[in-house]
């Protein structure tokens, strides 16, 4: 199996032992105590965070309010939803004993909030003057994985969950949408991740949601990875919780709710669509350091340590998120391997002869330029167009690879030879029983209608039947 100086299996030989490897070598994570758990390291986390508050500023522009729920619910919650309970129930961890003798009512550790929200709502709505009511919660779940892979698919996992109740669907379809642009917005903007929007086949709709809209992306091995759902949940849930308002008509009437969610996960998507054979490539918007400075100094040059800390305050000044990597007992050659490793955007080099020119080497991440001896003066007005240009690049890449790794088909073996390394937009008759034989053939799975997908008819492309939609689906393999 080629591996490179580092150490890292090449992405073409074994891309899951890639990630593996390229997420503890960087410093993102570690494996936790118990069975399925993470540790999400400093580095890690500076990149989540970057994350959270872009997601947390957007959410609240909309008219969200964050608040908090118990770990911790009541078993019987999740009963009176019966698709919701069925859904989850394999993945549940429930507490049966706690201080020191056994509970009259199991609890069952978070797996997502429906119901113990479901329960407060029923609790704070009483008139459509309460309507819509727009939560948002930041927390950790637990659901028990049979096979964990670090931030993919772990036992628990961090996220935020959206939770809202309106007067009619349509108001709740729109907020639906909303959320789902939102997590568009940050994919792409952000993320550099060229999702799609779509909706999920009733096969693959959350359990006891009436619809389900997702956000897909495609890896760099040619997988989908599902970025962020948002549910409608009709009336669903506010029948379980008896969820209901009453009208300006004076009417009792029931709540339509919606909920919607964005993780971690998001973590391993950024690994994924960017990542190399040298280690990570992080898109500079979020970025733990959008910048790391090595200065280069033999015999304890203080000058240049000093001019390196300087150049990092004037950066900083502009906004830019920078590192100034002064470790003296390694090599910079050592700096460099490194921090190519963890993914940072620029690289900028100084030492003495450089202070002699007024100049820094630049290096990118990625790209032909080499290095590029740019002014010290400037580096402060140049950088921040740089990171920006860099972003676009990230962004344009990631969009081609998805395009070209995309094939329409209209007979099975173009399709089982699509999905093998990419995706394939084909008609489907929408039958579960239809995905399952078409999951056990190729290990495909539908990942949404797209929805800005053209009008097309015909027949299903696995048993013939007519197509369902009204639009060709995205199927593909999927983390």
């Amino acid at each position: 199996m080629a591996r490179d100086e580092r150490g890292v299996t090449a992405q073409s030989e074994d891309f899951a032992a890639w990630y593996n490897e390229v997420v503890f070598k960087a410093g993102l994570v570690d494996r936790g105590p118990a069975k399925g758990t993470m540790i999400i390291r400093p580095y890690g986390y500076r990149l989540w965070e970057q994350l959270q508050s872009e997601l947390d500023r957007r959410i609240k522009e909309t008219g969200h309010e964050n608040a908090y729920f118990p770990l911790l619910i009541p078993e019987s919650y999740l009963s009176r939803e019966a698709e919701h309970v069925e859904g989850f129930s394999p993945e549940l961890a429930v507490v049966t004993h706690a201080g020191g003798k056994d509970l009259e009512e199991s609890l069952v550790v978070r797996p997502t909030s429906e119901t113990i929200i479901g329960e407060m709502m029923a609790k704070w709505i009483s008139s459509h003057r309460d309507l819509p009511l727009l939560l948002n919660q930041w927390s950790n779940v637990v659901r028990w994985e049979l096979r964990p892979r670090m931030f993919l698919r772990t036992t628990e996992f961090l996220w935020q969950e959206g939770h809202t109740a309106h007067a009619d669907a349509a108001d709740a379809h729109r907020e639906t949408r909303l959320a789902l642009d939102i997590y568009r917005e940050v994919a792409r903007d952000l993320a550099a991740m060229p999702v799609v929007p779509g909706e999920k086949t009733p096969g693959e709709r959350f359990a006891g949601a009436v619809a389900t809209f997702t956000i897909e992306g495609m890896m760099r091995d040619g997988r989908a990875l599902q970025a962020g759902t948002s549910h409608y949940m009709g009336t669903n849930f506010a029948t379980a919780f008896d969820i209901r308002y009453t009208s300006d008509a004076g009417r009792d009437e029931l709540c339509h709710t919606t909920s919607w969610g964005m993780s971690t996960r998001m973590i391993g998507g950024i690994v994924m669509t960017h990542g190399d054979d040298k280690g990570l490539v992080f898109p500079p918007r979020l970025a733990p350091y959008q910048a790391v400075i090595v200065p280069i100094t033999r015999g304890g040059n203080t000058t240049v340590e000093a001019a390196a800390d300087e150049l990092a305050r004037r950066l900083r000044a502009v906004g830019v998120r920078v590192h100034v990597d002064a470790r003296p007992q390694l090599s910079p050659g050592f700096k460099y391997n490194e921090w190519e490793m963890r993914g940072v955007p620029i690289r900028l080099e100084l030492g003495p002869r450089d202070l002699e020119a007024g100049t820094a080497m630049m290096v990118k991440r990625l790209g032909d330029e080499g290095k590029q001896a740019v002014p010290l003066d400037t580096l402060p007005d140049v950088l921040p167009g740089v990171l920006d240009d860099f972003q676009a690049f990230l962004l344009a890449r990631a969009t081609e690879f998805r395009d070209t790794h995309t094939r329409t088909v209209d007979n099975w073996e173009d399709f089982a030879a699509a999905v093998s390394t990419g995706w394939a937009l084909a008609l489907h008759c929408g039958a579960t029983a239809c995905e399952e034989d078409v999951k056990s053939e190729t290990a495909a799975t539908p990942r949404c209608i797209p929805l800005d997908g053209e009008p097309a008819t015909g027949a299903c492309v696995r048993c013939g039947a007519d197509a369902a939609y009204g639009r060709r689906v995205i199927f593909g393999r999927a983390y």
